[in-house]
């Protein structure tokens, strides 16, 4: 069957098929309004994209890599620069912490908005009361681009503050590369240990990188 929306300009593609049938190029086309310097605005999106490699690596550009491409300026950067946080503001809002999480990795759109965009490592928790429910999250200690310095015994003293049942340990790697190292290991095994003796449940840790993630719990690490 045929879909009359496949050759429609993005806006009316949009209108007629929704979202997600617009591809990368169309949708960023609809997002900059404008092409430059009599360059129609679909070339000039694919040129970003071809010059950045991605959407993910266009959006976390920083200004002085986006304005070194020619027929682009600080109005376009903005409005790009605007969006990517309007992005990470809607997940950070739909991280349901009203709703109960039925597994640890339905969290993981929401640690994406918080870490992948990130240049130093952040180390984060998620704490939840006895019915699995989101009661506080934490960016409870920062690195550098390479690693973090983690302290057990302060997470355990926020989750007892917040009265958790359990928690969820995340952070991101800046290299992109979401693959736990042995440092990720042991520090994971002394969180489950501190926390072992109040009770509290380590249900998981999750390695944010760029486009990808990995989770202890779904490798059988935890």
């Amino acid at each position: 069957m045929k879909k009359p929306w496949k050759k429609m300009p993005p806006r009316e593609k949009l209108v007629a098929g929704g979202a997600s049938t617009l591809t990368d190029t169309e949708l960023l086309a609809l997002f900059l309004r404008t092409g430059a310097n009599g360059v129609h605005v679909m070339t000039l999106a694919q040129q970003l994209l071809d010059e950045f490699g991605s959407l993910y690596q266009l959006m976390t550009a920083d200004k002085e890599a986006f304005l070194r491409v020619k027929g682009v300026g600080v109005a376009k950067y903005a409005q790009l620069n605007a969006i990517a946080e309007l992005g990470r503001r809607f997940f950070s809002c739909a991280d349901a912490t009203k709703q109960a999480v039925h597994k640890p990795t339905d969290v993981v759109n929401f640690l994406h908005s918080k870490l992948a965009h990130r240049e130093r490592e952040i180390f984060m928790v998620i704490f939840f009361d006895s019915q699995n429910r989101i009661i506080h999250t934490s960016e409870m200690f920062a690195g550098t681009i390479a690693s973090v310095e983690v302290h057990p015994r302060e997470i355990v003293r926020e989750a007892l503050q917040y009265n958790a049942a359990a928690i969820v340990l995340a952070h991101n790697h800046p290299s992109g590369v979401s693959t736990p190292s042995m440092a990720d290991q042991d520090i994971t095994q002394q969180v489950i240990d501190c926390c072992q003796l109040f009770n509290i449940r380590v249900l998981d840790h999750i390695v944010i990188g760029q486009g990808e993630y990995t989770s202890f719990a779904e490798r059988g690490l935890i």
